[in-house]
């Protein structure tokens, strides 16, 4: 998930679209937000004053806990209240989604936005052009965002060669990122469904005829397909992640069956037009515009569907250098969702089961590995063990069991010989030390954010055609 270009100072320009949807959905709700457009940008403002209350409020509040006599009771009810909800996501059963589409097939527009990619531009076109679709219905735009590099050159020389291309070059002038080069293209597409893609995505060529089904559902405003690792077996960090996608596909296919929250993960995602357009298209006042837009698509009444099959295969970072640089960029875009849409989830905008798995979510993944640290230091100093051990606890036992059944539905077999399992177990505990390294990237973005905001250009991340 690239980054958006990011201003240095916490200021933010008009974004009209965007605006025209926050101001639809504060009609009803007195005082929420004002019509003016300067006021309505101002949601996307402030974020480093939100981060710091929150940093204030998780730290005091641990601390606390170390200091009142009815902490562990406090601790012991937050666990069965989680536990419990943790077993229903274990034991909740995956949706069955259709195998075929009933009546007539809709256009689709399949964008890419690339900035110097000429390692993998090629390839990434020859795969596209060769998807199965009936009656040719689909469209390919690649935007060509001022690269530097050969990217231009070999872009003009297929566009030539295949029929479905087409290319928009941007200007050096042009802000907005990757959000921007796709709000840039969008009015000159014309499918029903918007499909994005990253410069190093490899699909199967049946990939449209599998997902575009899932759409004859109408409250499906988006289906996120599962990201799977195409250098996985190069090292530690490629396997790590390998695992890792494993485990997100399992928790969002769950999640989605409890009519909770699905996500969009930027590469493979699927849009339905008319829920981009009633959301505004893509923010370009964020670093995540996929974490971005998953939010307002439920704030919107729309639901993401995701699928462990078929699979976009995309290069994984090889060093943990990259990984941090990565994840950092990942963290600091979910966790600005909250802090720019935390009144709307509040007022349960996207319904009660929605909201209630968004904030269990936000507990596990953010709350809590902040609130390791104060824990940690405060059992040090009283000579005890740390309070949220348990919640910590439930929480790797889950991660290991959403890993290894993911690992299984990825190789769609009904039955496994018993070393299978054994190699199941083995990438489940190599994954669950390489799954660590998030405890200290959570911890550490949300006290920076509450510091120093990143200053984020657009930083895609690098790929070399390696992967196989």
């Amino acid at each position: 998930m690239p980054a958006n270009s990011w201003p240095e100072k916490d200021s933010y320009q008009e974004l009209d679209p965007l605006n025209s949807l926050l101001s639809d959905l504060s009609a009803d709700e007195e005082s929420m937000l004002e019509t003016d457009p300067v006021s309505l940008t101002s949601r996307f403002q402030g974020r480093r004053r939100k981060a710091a209350l929150v940093l204030t409020f998780v730290w005091s509040g641990t601390i606390a806990l170390h200091l009142v006599s009815w902490a562990s009771i406090f601790i012991l009810g937050l666990t069965t209240i989680l536990g419990f909800h943790a077993l229903v996501v274990v034991f909740t059963k995956s949706r069955r989604y259709p195998k075929e589409i009933q009546g007539d097939l809709p256009s689709v527009s399949v964008l890419v936005a690339a900035k110097n990619e000429e390692a993998v531009i090629a390839k990434l076109v020859k795969n596209l052009c060769n998807l199965e679709y009936p009656g040719g219905q689909y469209e390919i735009w690649i935007i060509d965002d001022y690269s530097s590099d050969n990217t231009p050159y070999l872009l003009a020389e297929l566009e030539q060669k295949h029929e479905q291309l087409k290319v928009l070059r941007r200007s050096a002038e042009a802000s907005g990122g990757k959000s921007g080069a796709l709000n840039q293209v969008l009015p000159l597409t014309k499918g029903e469904i918007i499909a994005v893609f990253d410069a190093d995505a490899q699909v199967t060529p049946d990939l449209l005829q599998q997902v575009i089904p899932l759409f004859q559902r109408e409250k499906v405003g988006a289906v996120q397909v599962r990201k799977a690792i195409a250098n996985a077996k190069e090292n530690f960090w490629t396997k790590g992640q390998m695992a890792e996608m494993a485990l997100d596909t399992w928790f969002q296919q769950q999640r989605t069956a409890l009519g909770g929250i699905g996500e969009l993960r930027g590469n493979g995602q699927f849009v339905r037009r008319s829920a981009l357009e009633s959301c505004g298209g893509w923010n370009e006042e964020t670093i995540t515009d996929d974490l971005d837009l998953t939010i307002r698509l439920h704030l919107d009444k729309w639901d993401i569907e995701c699928v462990f099959h078929p699979a976009v295969q995309e290069e994984g970072v090889t060093s943990a250098v990259s990984l941090w640089h990565q994840r950092n960029r990942w963290a600091e875009g979910g966790y600005q969702r909250y802090l720019d849409y935390w009144d709307l989830i509040l007022k349960n905008r996207m319904g009660g089961r929605k909201s209630w798995d968004l904030l269990i979510f936000m507990l596990i993944m953010y709350i809590l590995p902040t609130a390791t640290v104060p824990d940690l230091l405060m059992a040090i100093a009283r000579h005890r063990p740390p309070m949220l051990s348990s919640i910590t606890g439930l929480s790797a036992t889950m991660s290991m069991v959403g890993m290894f059944t993911g690992l299984k539905r990825i190789r769609q077999e009904q039955k496994f010989p018993l070393s299978t399992y054994f190699l199941f177990l083995l990438q489940t505990l190599r994954g669950s030390l390489y799954m660590l390294h998030w405890l200290v990237v959570m911890s550490s973005t949300t006290a920076r954010m509450s510091v120093r905001p990143k200053r984020l250009k657009w930083v895609k991340t690098l790929h070399t055609g390696n992967g196989e």
